[in-house]
């Protein structure tokens, strides 16, 4: 019993989460004004018809760019734990960070060289 005296108020916030979560889905569908009508129930709920196929194909460098910005940002966001816990850290992880951020230049400038940035 004292393991459930120590994590009680888990449930607790997970009762009040259960309770919120019913009261704006129940606020949502009662609060909602809802006007079905034949042009706002289209494919196309704007009105417009479309103007080419869906399936035309992207240019490439649309994908390109996206997935570096995901590298370089998931990359970036590796620095923010360090820089918090920088001071308790040993010395020598300083040298693993930098290391780290040589390695994201590096693949940054390589990128910026082989032309993958440029949209021209």
């Amino acid at each position: 019993m004292p393991l459930l005296q120590e994590y009680w108020f888990i449930g607790f916030f997970a009762l009040i989460a259960a309770i919120l979560s019913i009261l704006i889905l129940g606020a949502s569908y009662i609060l909602t004004n809802i006007n079905s009508y034949t042009e706002k129930l289209s494919t196309y709920e704007c009105g417009f018809d479309p103007y080419d196929d869906a399936r035309n194909a992207f240019d490439v460098r649309f994908y390109l760019v996206a997935i570096l910005f995901i590298i370089f940002d998931i990359e970036t966001v590796f620095l923010l734990p360090f820089a918090a816990t920088a001071s308790v850290l040993p010395i020598h992880s300083n040298w693993y960070m930098l290391d780290f951020f040589v390695e994201l230049v590096i693949g940054y400038a390589y990128a910026w060289k082989v032309g993958a940035l440029d949209w021209s």
